[in-house]
């Protein structure tokens, strides 16, 4: 059943993907249909892998890298309410900053390469990370805390087997949702300047008005995001064991 549901609904969209192209009359330089985009996706496709290794590297980093320093942030502001004073109004005002505006500079300062997509999905992933472990940490149960100081356990102790396991579920809801828009950052980087990647590939097909190949190269990088958040997600469960997934399975 678990095979068999998004079989499901990749034939439905594609249905409804082939009547919207039927009903409209839209032209292929406007709405290809499913078919030409299958046939530039087996045409182009050893051009899509190359293209889809550099995104999905600049995801992973970024991945990698935005989970690092959320996850050290988070706990930085725990430990110290000092600091927490003065981290908290600088979260607040780089979520008020557009990230996608931030994508020029980026790339003026850190070149074409990687580092500049690297940085973009870093900047989109910290924070959804740091806020749901710090807001994690902070939901601690009160009387555990209380036991372990009663039991003689010093702050690192409680930190280590008490306030951090507890915030694990909800580090994983932030890690699904970081997870979920981290090739946002690495697309929008390379839409604004790069000279490989999918969303480069992308920009590239579209100036000619290869649409078809524009498409093959958006089913590739869905597919990809797609997967990549399950793999992620499996990963999760496996770590929160011991919290039981809600709804329909």
């Amino acid at each position: 059943m678990n095979i068999l549901r998004p079989l499901i609904l990749t034939a439905g969209f594609l249905l409804l993907w082939q009547f919207l192209v039927t009903l409209t009359g839209a032209p292929p330089y406007i709405l290809p249909g499913p078919l030409p985009v299958g046939h530039a996706l087996l045409d182009k496709f050893p051009l899509l892998l190359s293209h889809l290794g550099t995104t999905l590297a600049e995801i992973l980093l970024g991945l990698a890298l935005g989970t690092i320093l959320g996850t050290s942030a988070a706990l930085v502001m725990i430990l110290s309410p000092l600091l927490k004073r003065w981290m908290l109004p600088v979260l607040v005002v780089s979520q008020a900053i557009p990230v996608f505006a931030l994508a020029p500079i980026l790339v003026l300062w850190l070149g074409y390469g990687m580092a500049s997509k690297v940085a973009m999905a870093v900047l989109i992933i910290f924070f959804p990370v740091t806020s749901s472990f710090y807001s994690g940490m902070r939901r601690t149960e009160p009387d555990l805390l209380e036991l372990a100081r009663i039991m003689g356990a010093g702050p690192l102790a409680v930190l280590r087997t008490i306030i951090i396991p507890s915030a694990l579920p909800a580090f994983a809801s932030g890690l699904r949702v970081a997870t979920a828009v981290a090739p946002i950052g690495a697309v929008v980087g390379e839409w604004v300047g790069s000279s490989a990647g999918l969303g480069f590939y992308m920009l590239h097909a579209n100036a000619r008005m290869q649409i078809d190949i524009m498409f093959a190269a958006l089913t590739v990088l869905a597919v990809t995001s797609l997967s990549l958040y399950f793999l992620i997600d499996r990963l999760l469960d496996r770590l929160v064991y011991w919290q039981p997934r809600q709804g329909m399975q």
